[in-house]
């Protein structure tokens, strides 16, 4: 396996009152800043024409400090972080113009929008000192160790979640953990019905969190709408609805990595469609349910622990997958209402999104240069 892995590990921090008002304090004058540099680009391109860079503007931060003794207060790489992350939305925005999609202009952060700061190089305003995380004018803060730190830390970011704060620590040179090869291939479709199914006839399950979850969301948004706004009240309400959509997605991560853990220990290639998420979800019909299934997420997970274990992930064009016959290749139109594959050239009966997940395979083997064997029977697909 190739060295010079990149790892990010997040612990929970216990840090005291005064430490968190430190650390509020620190993501207020970061979001601060992030929109008076972007206050500043916008009306220096609208007013001259220029547009300004992450250089130009870094190089007035020691003029800020000295006009606003508060920024003082923020450790420099902090503030050369935001300007950063400034600069990655402009490239991304001009990005999609050249590339003729939806722009997307970079907007104001509002107070519920920004949660997070990072120090850009570890031993520099944030290093780890006898189990303590030590950040520069915040303090020495107990971290909840839950897992081992492998590798060297490069960045440390500190990010404010629903239940409190955690630091993801992002280090490289992490050794890798292959898994045993397995000599299996398999291609995977994804779905609602059930949220995938590889051409073996392997199913996993659609759990649909945030459908069983709906209802006592709803009930908590229905809260935070009865309360006072500026109370008290309504701001417990308000953390009481975050810790529950945080429950949702945490539960949808934790399906994501043991589904993807799965295919990993079984397959050492896996053959997915290149599905462009984005477009499907514009179908209001169907936008919940493809959202709750987290097809994006989960790809970019098992992307990621593929690299991880020494496995190979290809993705395949997804164009006619659930229309082709896998056995003899004819194209046999259907609608989505039907779920059995049924050929009237060759006489395979085949569930429709396993008949497309073998599919998924062969196309994926002809890209490698592989020749792929068809091998269509007539059953039912098993379930995990």
């Amino acid at each position: 396996m190739s060295e010079g892995l990149r790892k990010a590990y997040k612990y929970k921090l216990k840090p005291t009152p005064e430490q968190e008002r430190a650390m509020d304090e620190v993501l207020w004058r970061c979001r601060t800043l992030y929109n008076t540099a972007l206050e500043q680009r916008k009306v220096a391109y609208e007013r001259c024409g220029v547009t300004l860079s992450a250089y130009q503007q870094q190089a007035e931060l020691p003029d800020l400090k000295t006009a606003l003794p508060e920024y003082a207060a923020v450790h420099s790489q902090v503030l050369q972080d935001v300007l950063t992350r400034l600069d990655k939305a402009f490239q991304s925005f001009f990005r999609r113009v050249k590339s003729g999609q939806t722009p997307g202009y970079p907007r104001f952060q509002g107070r519920n929008r920004y949660h997070s700061f990072t120090y850009k190089q570890y031993g520099r305003g944030a290093q780890i000192d006898n189990g303590f995380l030590v950040l520069s004018k915040i303090g020495r803060i107990a971290v909840r160790w839950s897992r081992p730190l492998d590798g060297t830390p490069k960045t440390v970011t500190i990010t404010q979640e629903a239940d409190g704060w955690y630091a993801i620590i992002s280090c490289a040179e992490v050794a890798a953990q292959p898994l045993p090869p397995t000599g299996c291939e398999t291609g995977v479709d994804m779905g609602l019905k059930v949220f995938l199914i590889t051409s073996d006839g392997v199913i996993v399950e659609n759990p649909r969190h945030h459908r069983k979850a709906e209802k006592r969301l709803k009930k908590a948004q229905r809260r935070v709408s009865r309360r006072k706004k500026g109370s008290n009240r309504r701001k417990k309400a308000v953390k009481l609805l975050a810790r529950r959509h945080q429950k949702v997605k945490r539960q949808r991560q934790d399906f994501h990595y043991k589904a993807a853990l799965g295919l990993l220990r079984r397959y050492d290639t896996i053959y997915l469609e290149d599905l462009r998420v984005a477009n499907l979800i514009q179908n209001r019909h169907l936008s919940k349910s493809i959202s709750d299934a987290g097809w994006t997420a989960f790809r970019s997970i098992l992307e990621a622990k593929a690299a991880w274990a020494g496995r190979r992930v290809v993705a395949v064009p997804a164009q006619y997958t659930s229309q082709d016959c896998s056995s003899c290749g004819t194209r046999i139109p259907k609608s989505l209402s039907v779920r059995t594959h049924i050929c009237t050239s060759c006489g395979l009966v085949l569930d429709r999104d396993e008949n497309a997940a073998r599919n998924i395979q062969w196309a994926g083997q002809a890209l490698r240069g592989l020749v792929a064997v068809a091998t269509g029977t007539n059953r039912e697909s098993p379930a995990l």
